[in-house]
């Protein structure tokens, strides 16, 4: 296997910039947001679902865990957690392995809007990705796996 040289990646290295600058631009834009929640059939605050699939999806988690893995600070994120606690989507409760530490954990009904959440980014999915061809597809998701892997290291 060839491993990439140091030129390579600096001529390339732009390109691969701008594209990721470019993906996050789109992820972030609130009307795609607003989209999906209203696919999902949710009337969430926009702010407020990405946190609900982190504690869904890495949960029981802690408040500074959570904060670290979003990238927000604690205090805003302990304040948006307690908006889902007393919506009903989570719970804080004290951690099994620090009692110092409050864990947040999806309820049922948490459960019931993220599995919406799922689908309704399923199909958006779908819709974009069904002109690809099946191996670009299966490299793009190798690929990004091996990015996210790469960048967490």
């Amino acid at each position: 296997m060839r491993k990439v040289h140091n030129a390579h990646i600096k001529a390339l290295l732009p390109e691969l910039h701008r594209s990721l600058i470019d993906i996050a631009g789109v992820m972030n834009r609130p009307e795609r947001d607003a989209e999906l929640l209203a696919k999902a059939g949710l009337s969430l605050e926009r702010a407020l679902f990405p946190l609900l699939v982190s504690v869904e999806r890495r949960g029981p988690i802690g408040v500074g865990d959570l904060a670290d893995g979003i990238g927000r600070d604690y205090t805003t994120v302990s304040r948006q957690v307690a908006r889902l606690e007393a919506l009903g989507l989570v719970e804080r409760r004290p951690s099994a392995t620090d009692k110092r530490v409050n864990e947040a954990v999806v309820t049922p009904s948490g459960k019931t809007a993220t599995d919406a959440l799922d689908i309704a980014r399923e199909d958006m999915a779908v819709a974009m990705f069904q002109d690809w061809e099946r191996r670009d597809f299966d490299d793009l998701v190798r690929l990004m796996r091996m990015l996210a892997e790469t960048m967490e290291s």
